[in-house]
């Protein structure tokens, strides 16, 4: 009788053990399946090697104070000093740009921007914002952001003044949108019908530099700050499956309205990235590529999302955590479940030794 209980209990302690096992790799496979996660590409250091000067913006601003700089025009009220370039000064209802004047054909880049927003407005009287263009037309104004709308190609919009009262969205806010001309940016939801990713940032009035990082490498659009003179770049936007062509021209644009800002940019660094492409990619002609982005939600979606993030998949965030929560507990429920039915099991079998 006694061996027959010892095997009994050691049945029962590899059983509970196997059922610790499993709640192990259980919740192990909800981690790795819960969905789609993009790790935060690595940004470039800013290695000179790779600087593209024809591309970028840097002091001393060659041609300063004259009608036109040597690789890149400027309209509006845009003023270039030797300090900065200020697109819009702390005024009302004023516009400018900066575009550079050869087309870029990088497959894969990174511009890095030091830029700074400030004025005299307190919270919620200033505007409007700032945006960054990767586009097909160049030095036409328009009302987003001082710049055309129903543009071709890529626009990151650093947007400092919320015109829709409703949304739950904390402003500064920095957002993303890709256009194929067919889309108009709506102001009054501060863009968020086309938006296809973006974060809050606190960077405007902001006493040290402010930088935005802005990466395109194999259909990957990933989008960083560095805001919190904290020297280290932090994930704002990371987007797969986005499609942008080749000789498009990069430039910066500013507006103001009813409120106003400072909207300076310091420099524009354009860099390469040494990146391998499958033999296919040579033979596409990457200036005809449509501007597009492979989504399984459609950007309409983000209507209800007041935090605007998702990235290639519909599970991000909030969601994904309360899946996991749920599913771990069900596992543990089970697991208790099964235990105690085993021991009372095994107790019912005593009886019969």
């Amino acid at each position: 009788a006694r061996r027959c209980r010892g095997r009994s209990a050691g049945r029962r302690k590899r059983s509970m053990a196997a059922g610790a096992g499993g709640l192990v790799v259980a919740a192990a496979l909800l981690l790795a399946l819960a969905g789609p996660r993009l790790v935060p590409a690595e940004l470039t250091d800013g290695n000179s090697e790779h600087l593209k000067r024809e591309h970028s913006l840097m002091k001393p601003y060659q041609g300063a104070g004259s009608a036109a700089m040597p690789l890149w025009d400027f309209q509006g009220s845009t003023m270039v000093t030797s300090q900065y370039v200020r697109l819009t000064p702390d005024e009302r209802s004023r516009e400018g740009s900066i575009w550079n004047r050869v087309p870029c054909f990088l497959k894969d880049w990174e511009l890095h921007v030091h830029f700074k927003i400030h004025g005299a407005g307190k919270k919620n009287l200033h505007g409007d914002g700032l945006a960054l263009w990767y586009t097909q037309d160049r030095l036409v104004p328009g009302p987003v952001f001082g710049s055309k709308d129903n543009f071709h190609g890529l626009a990151i919009f650093l947007d400092t003044y919320p015109n829709d009262e409703a949304t739950e969205r904390v402003f500064p806010y920095i957002s993303a949108m890709v256009n194929n001309g067919s889309l108009t940016y709506d102001h009054s939801k501060d863009g968020r019908w086309t938006e296809l990713a973006g974060c809050s940032a606190d960077l405007r009035n902001q006493n040290h530099d402010t930088f935005l990082a802005v990466r395109y490498s194999r259909g990957r659009l990933t989008v960083m700050t560095d805001v919190e003179d904290k020297n280290e770049w932090k994930n704002c936007i990371d987007i797969a499956g986005v499609q942008l062509p080749t000789g498009y021209f990069f430039g910066a644009s500013a507006g103001t309205g009813d409120l106003s800002d400072n909207h300076d940019i310091i420099s524009m660094k354009l860099f390469q990235l040494m990146v391998e492409h499958p033999l296919e990619d040579e033979t596409v002609d990457w200036t005809k590529i449509e501007p597009s982005v492979s989504l399984l939600k459609s950007p309409k979606d983000n209507v209800d999302d007041p935090t605007g993030n998702f990235r290639s998949g519909p599970l991000t965030g909030w969601k994904v955590f309360l899946l996991l929560l749920c599913a771990l507990l069900g596992i543990i429920v089970c697991a208790v479940v099964g235990a105690v039915v085993f021991q009372k099991r095994q107790e019912r079998n005593k009886r019969f030794y």
